[in-house]
């Protein structure tokens, strides 16, 4: 007669493991083969993060007036939320509003350039990163004149104004409104 094992001394919160490991042992997990993982996951991930490209901030090149106050203010307001400025004092904004292709209608006191775009005037922040997330085919982003209240223009007065999308020929869209 065979012997039957008794599986009701065994307590239910100790799983049997029946699966086979490497060469027909069973299979168990010591601490010698999860620390040997642990330490592979570490080698891979350090390799992953010293080729992965550098986490830097947006890099923005401002043109500006080299009296204009409002134009430094608007340049601090990116760099405190964490863009990269390069500021260019220039005497003559017209050559350089023409150069890049801004429209006279959405012209404003300076001129910068991030990733490909033309950003024209006080623009909020939150407005050129969703263009730099979104990424239409489009010339680029404007607030005309100097609206009291745009970053750069804060003040004890504030006007409403929009945030304008501007493209190659010409045309333009409302992007956001403040």
């Amino acid at each position: 007669m065979t012997k039957r094992r008794d599986t009701t001394s065994q307590k239910p919160s100790q799983p049997t493991v029946s699966s086979k490991g490497f060469f027909g042992k069973p299979a168990s997990i010591t601490r010698r083969y999860a620390l040997l993982a642990l330490g592979g996951v570490a080698i891979a991930g350090s390799v992953w993060f010293i080729n992965s490209a550098p986490i830097t901030a947006k890099e923005v090149v401002v043109y500006k007036n080299p009296s204009c106050g409002c134009c430094s203010k608007w340049a601090d307001h990116l760099r405190t939320n964490g863009f990269a400025v390069e500021v260019k004092a220039v005497n003559n904004m017209a050559d350089v509003k023409e150069r890049f292709g801004t429209p006279w209608q959405m012209e404003s006191c300076h001129t910068a350039l991030i990733d490909g775009y033309v950003i024209e005037g006080h623009v909020p922040v939150r407005e050129i990163n969703r263009l730099l997330a979104e990424r239409p085919e489009v010339k680029g982003l404007a607030v005309p004149g100097m609206p009291a209240g745009s970053p750069g223009m804060e003040g004890s007065y504030t006007d409403a104004y929009d945030v304008m999308l501007f493209r190659s020929d010409g045309s333009t869209e409302v992007y956001a409104h403040y």
